[in-house]
């Protein structure tokens, strides 16, 4: 299984490059950036690391054809596949917060990520095209020049519907803050989708973004983890049910304020939740440990392959080099 990163979207190219080069040496796959609200461009950040790499592959989390039309995001695209030689990559989504703050009212979110996947297959191909969706139209565009390998695609889906058209409609799908269980059903769930399309079940990319706490000492990967829970699907009460009872879950739903005030203010005190409530969701939504219960989390990544993953998208937070580092000394030889 193929060990990627995901960055901070506030760090610099340079910093970007710098990091990249470190996890190419390290053996690790790709660089994700997040296409957070306040970051970055998501596709002009990586211009430095795509000429300073060979192998590394790069790309953003998650654009949505809503923040941006699909015609010019194969442009940024095909653009950073170019500088790369071949070696760019996105997620298409539904959208979040960029689209919030545009005050903007998406509707039939699944049948336009479904036309952006199309145009970006067409525009990947080099050749004239035009388009006529429903939701989107493309007349006479002709990217003559992208003569690149055609860069990955990934649908980024959660929901019954996204997966299922995802399944049908992008060769990679990735996951988010998806336990190891859950995986599980969603590989079943894309399988049965296929199967009843016509299409061979193999290969499919499947990939998962996981919160990844690995740290010296155990006390301040505990307190990193909590700091970040708001972002752990601490909103979504059915993430909970396979390892929380009712009761517990409704100590979350009662107190999710208290989760994003913690991020907001990074700190760990998550004010008015039980400890051992906040244990179990660290336990069961993030990878956190000390470096000596660190095969505890080679093993768990293991399961997460076992589930259907190829790939899995580590995000990771403070002294990432020390964090790179570990990754390509213990967890990269591991999951080959």
């Amino acid at each position: 299984m193929r060990i990627d990163l995901i960055l901070e979207s506030n760090n610099t190219p340079d910093r970007i490059a710098e990091l990249g080069k470190l996890a190419e040496e390290n053996g690790i796959g790709a660089i994700w950036i997040s296409g957070m609200l306040d970051g970055r461009d998501p596709f002009g950040i990586f211009t430095k690391l795509a000429l300073e790499t060979k192998k590394i592959l790069m790309g953003p989390i998650a654009v949505s054809p809503y923040e941006l039309h699909p015609l010019m995001m194969a442009k940024s695209l095909l653009t950073l596949n170019e500088y790369s030689q071949g070696r760019a990559q996105m997620v298409v989504g539904g959208g979040g917060g960029t689209m919030t703050a545009m005050n903007l009212k998406p509707q039939r979110r699944v049948r336009a990520v479904r036309e952006c996947l199309d145009i970006l297959a067409l525009a990947s191909k080099g050749e004239p095209m035009t388009y006529e969706g429903e939701v989107f139209q493309v007349n006479r565009y002709n990217p003559f020049w992208a003569k690149s390998e055609p860069p990955a695609v990934y649908v980024g889906a959660n929901k019954e519907q996204m997966i299922k058209m995802g399944a049908a409609h992008a060769s990679q799908m990735m996951l988010s803050d998806k336990i190891v269980e859950q995986v599980a059903e969603t590989k079943t769930l894309v399988n049965e989708t296929r199967e009843a399309a016509g299409m061979p079940l193999e290969p499919y990319g499947m990939t998962n973004f996981w919160a990844w706490h690995i740290k010296k000492d155990k006390q301040v990967a505990m307190n990193e983890a909590r700091q970040w829970l708001a972002l752990r699907g601490v909103m979504m009460r059915k993430n909970h049910v396979y390892f929380m009872n009712e009761e517990d879950c409704d100590v979350v739903d009662e107190h999710r304020e208290a989760f994003f005030t913690a991020t907001r203010k990074r700190t760990p005190v998550i004010e008015g939740v039980p400890e051992r409530i906040i244990d179990v969701l660290v336990e069961n939504l993030t990878s956190t440990a000390s470096l000596d219960e660190i095969d505890k989390e080679i093993a768990r990544l293991k399961d997460f392959e076992k589930a259907g993953l190829t790939e899995i998208a580590l995000r990771i937070y403070e002294e990432p080099e020390e964090t790179i580092k570990v990754l390509g000394e213990l967890v990269v030889p591991a999951l080959r």
